[in-house]
């Protein structure tokens, strides 16, 4: 079998092609190959030593990669529910990156029927991310506002399908014109023609319900601003902190962000009747029932044809720097998949 190794931090030349022996399943875990492994921007910064999950439970060396889908190779002695042959989505904290390997049982599910691997690998964590974030933190209700950023990217279109499925009114923005017709969004800005801000006073005179930021101290404070009262910011991420395409850390940008990020005191956000929420799904793994049932819940919309798996760039697995480089130039729509 072969995996993605990072021995140490740094740039593109730090995911290390290595062939090491498949152990076998314990008594609770499957053994998959994987046919397809999701990309995500988190992957990116466990490269780069930016991760905090990372190392808190990994360290160094890692293996990156949060999804997989593929066929079992083998079952443990304890598993009823999954046999050999079966094509499988599996979710992994860390270690996805890899052509086989062995999950817990209660991390793995049956891939959707029509759905090829491709479409099962760009699933789980983006979808699962955009549920957390709308359904365990914001609430919406029908009706009401929500703003989602990088509205043509992995979460940001996951974000957009739950939005509406919440019988939300959604705006998406995106940064450069060749992502408005891969957005699926009620209305959509693109902020590279339009000054964002204005525009959205100007859809939204009383602000919106919820707004859903990964970008960091470029966009919090407006973001902030133009909630609604009662309104919510859900934060899953600060990718303008790093450079777009430079493959490591720009640390006197990191640093001077980091002090640019504002600070929201509780009185304040008492009388301003508004409410700042923030997670890593990483993070809550732990939790491993809520994931299950959030998974199956999204999977039986799938499955009902309420949500579908985004668009999708394939990338052959060796050529791995090619996923990250394209996923940090910011160019990159949907979900880029690895093909083993």
């Amino acid at each position: 079998m072969k995996k993605i190794s990072i021995n140490r931090p740094g740039s593109y030349d730090k995911l290390d092609i290595q062939s090491i022996e498949i152990a076998p399943p314990a008594s609770d875990e499957i053994l998959i190959e994987s046919r397809a492994i999701g990309v995500n921007f988190a992957d990116c910064c466990i490269r780069m030593g930016v991760y905090a999950s990372a190392k808190k439970y990994v360290g160094w060396p890692i293996t990156p990669g949060f999804e997989v889908a593929g066929i079992v190779q083998e079952v443990g002695s304890n598993i009823q529910s999954f046999s050999p042959g079966q094509k499988v989505i599996a979710l992994t904290r860390f270690g996805g990156y890899a052509t086989h390997l062995t999950v817990p049982e209660n991390q793995v599910f049956p891939l959707p029927k029509n759905w090829d691997f491709l479409q099962g690998a760009a699933f789980p964590t983006i979808f699962l991310t955009a549920y957390y974030a709308l359904f365990e933190l914001a609430h919406p209700h029908p009706k009401q506002t929500i703003l989602v950023h990088s509205a043509a990217g992995g979460v940001g279109s996951a974000l957009v399908q739950l939005g509406q499925l919440a019988g939300c009114h959604v705006i998406g923005v995106v940064g450069s014109s060749h992502k408005v017709n891969e957005t699926k969004a009620d209305f959509v800005i693109d902020k590279s023609k339009h000054n964002l801000w204005k525009l959205v006073e100007k859809i939204c005179s009383n602000g919106c319900d919820v707004i859903l930021d990964a970008n960091g101290v470029a966009t919090l404070s407006d973001s902030y601003r133009h909630l609604s009262p009662g309104g919510k910011l859900v934060v899953y991420g600060f990718h303008s902190m790093l450079s777009k395409s430079r493959g490591t850390p720009n640390w006197l940008k990191v640093f001077w962000d980091y002090l640019r990020t504002p600070r929201f005191h509780p009185l304040n956000m008492t009388s301003d009747n508004h409410s700042v929420l923030a997670f890593n799904l990483s993070f809550l793994f732990d939790q491993n029932e809520r994931l299950q049932i959030a998974m199956n819940e999204l999977i039986g919309w799938v499955q009902d044809e309420k949500i579908t798996p985004p668009s999708i760039t394939e990338i052959p697995f060796d050529n791995v720097a090619d996923a990250h480089r394209l996923l940090e130039s910011g160019q990159s729509t949907g979900k880029i998949v690895l093909v083993t």
